[in-house]
């Protein structure tokens, strides 16, 4: 019986932080060590790397997700090792894991098989307690609002106005909307306001984004987290929270080091939504990797319409970074369920189907090229997969004028990615990549969401009232409006509708909701019926997850 991921997680064997740090020219000494598998990497070695030159840039993105599965992760830890195995001096750039997921329906986010990053079970728990830092110091100027207005309220915040919500690392629906302070004067001004889940905090979207803890106190600081009567806003540096919110965040600032099955360096750091916030690890992570490995491959969040759209458009905007390589993951059961074929028949063999779902495919090909950067596409290989199956897709990523390679990694490690590896090593090396965002920093803030809803979703309309349209003029007139916008868009559909699969066109795209994230540098458009605070499924992941005897942890799959 085959082994289940946690099971082939925990016979890993596992070297010593240390020796994975020196693999890197990292010395002990600059590693701050969690237990003996994981370690924080000292931002003064970062510093120190500045006049290294970088290293290439492989993005892995997928198709639109299915419940069929697509294994962006398990690929991207998989070519890590492959590259590797092939003699290239690579390393990995992971995002972590949030509880909600976890406990609710997706289960681990460690790659999966022979693919992973251990130690899986801290990984998809509390890991270095990035997340639970991340969650204080937003609640900390939650209460720090609360607390100025009690105290006389110098600052003359409208509590109409207070824009700045709560956090959790959890999926818990009850808290989406929830009136604060009652029971009478010593508990401060009833008002309403509602919790987010962590990953979808601008805290967090800050802390990937910042280049060091400078940076990240000024971005705190920049935060809008109300507005006084006269519209005027109030930052987080006006409540004089960015110093005690900085100190909370001095260690979470530090990229987490660990290691894949192979024993291969993994940095694992930052973990923002990708249909709510912008999806990609820490840019101080991907930095420091690109100063001291040739290849570094990253993942970002669910399809390529969401997470690549966003990691072109605002993680290399921000940062200055240009991918030399796109992976796009694709499975033959994703392509039959995007062809119509109900997940419970999926095993049946249907060349049509696969034929049918492969437009999801090519729209998700397109979009990537039009950044400029060469596409490869990584077949994931599912053990009820037909040749016949197989070289439909090849046969139609040929005509997209793209190459489509079989990647087995989930069963046989990098053995099972050696032409993948050196196919996208000679991509990489090639330097055809000729990167570009998708539009200007000087494009009117509604433009840009019309740019990405017509460029790569495909929509028809962009449907906004007026409150929404002017609250975007009021931002450029404030001089936001050379920001990019990250649209939260469900992950399941080009469309807003998650039961529309395929490549749907000329839909209307319902804009409800428009955010100024103005320390993390962006404009959150929040389309259709996506949640920042999700709830758990009728059955939540939760119920499976447990000791065993032996005090081990079971369910994370």
């Amino acid at each position: 019986m085959a082994q289940s991921d946690i099971e082939i997680a925990r016979a890993a064997r596992k070297k010593p932080i240390q020796e994975i740090g020196a693999a890197l020219g990292i010395g002990a000494d600059h590693l701050l060590p969690y237990g003996h598998d994981k370690a924080k990497v000292d931002q003064g070695f970062i510093d120190g790397l500045a006049d290294r030159p970088d290293g290439k840039l492989v993005l892995v993105t997928a198709v639109t997700p299915t419940p069929a599965g697509e294994g962006k992760t398990t690929t991207t830890v998989g070519l890590g090792d492959g590259l590797n195995a092939i003699g290239k001096k690579a390393a990995i750039c992971i995002r972590e894991a949030s509880l909600g997921p976890n406990f609710g329906m997706k289960g681990g986010a460690a790659g999966g098989g022979y693919a992973q990053v251990v130690p899986m079970e801290d990984m998809n728990l509390h890991f270095t307690g990035d997340f639970h830092a991340i969650t204080s110091a937003h609640n900390l100027l939650s209460a720090m609002i609360d607390n100025l207005v009690y105290w006389g309220n110098e600052q003359d915040i409208d509590t109409r106005r207070v824009v700045w919500r709560r956090v959790l690392d959890m999926n818990d629906r009850a808290l989406r909307q929830i009136t604060t302070s009652l029971g009478g004067v010593a508990n401060g001004f009833p008002r309403e306001t509602g919790f987010d889940i962590t990953v979808a905090s601008e805290v967090m979207a800050i802390l990937c984004l910042a280049k060091d803890l400078s940076d990240l106190q000024e971005r705190l600081g920049a935060m809008i987290v109300a507005y006084r009567r006269d519209k005027s806003p109030v930052y987080a540096r006006d409540i004089k929270a960015d110093g005690a919110m900085t100190v909370l965040l001095k260690d979470a600032m530090q990229p987490n080091l660990v290691q894949t099955l192979e024993n291969n360096p993994a940095f694992v750091h930052g973990g923002p939504f990708a249909n709510i916030a912008h999806g990609c690890n820490s840019v101080i992570a991907t930095k420091t990797a690109l100063k001291l490995a040739d290849y570094v491959v990253t993942e970002a969040g669910f399809g390529a319409d969401l997470g690549a759209e966003k990691f072109m458009n605002i993680k290399c905007r921000k940062a200055g970074l240009s991918p030399a390589c796109v992976v796009v993951v694709a499975t033959v059961r994703a392509m039959k369920m995007n062809g119509g074929v109900a997940k419970a028949d999926l095993g049946t063999e249907n060349v049509a189907a696969v034929k049918e779902g492969c437009a999801n495919l090519g729209r998700h090909i397109a979009n990537v090229k039009g950044f400029g950067v060469p596409v490869v596409v990584g077949i994931n290989h599912f053990a009820g997969d037909t040749e016949a199956e197989i070289a439909a897709v090849k046969d139609f990523v040929a005509g997209e004028g793209a190459e489509a390679i079989l990647c087995k990694h989930w069963a046989d490690g990098s053995k099972g990615m050696t032409e993948m590896a050196t196919r996208v090593a000679e991509i990489a090396d090639s330097g055809t990549a000729d990167f570009r965002t998708l539009y200007p920093d000087d494009m009117g803030l509604f433009e840009k969401i019309e740019s990405v809803a017509h460029k790569i979703y495909h929509a028809g309309a962009v449907v906004a009232d007026g409150k929404v349209r002017a609250q975007l003029k009021e931002w450029e007139e404030q001089g936001y409006g050379n920001l990019p916008v990250c649209m939260a868009k469900t992950q399941y559909s080009f469309s807003t509708d998650p039961g529309q699969r395929g490549a749907p066109t000329g839909f209307d795209l319902p804009v409800r909701e428009v955010r100024l994230s103005a320390g993390a540098g962006f404009v959150v458009a929040i389309c259709g019926e996506i949640m920042t605070m999700p709830g758990l499924p009728r059955h939540p992941a939760a119920e499976a997850i447990r000791l065993n005897e032996a005090g081990e942890v079971e369910g994370l799959f």
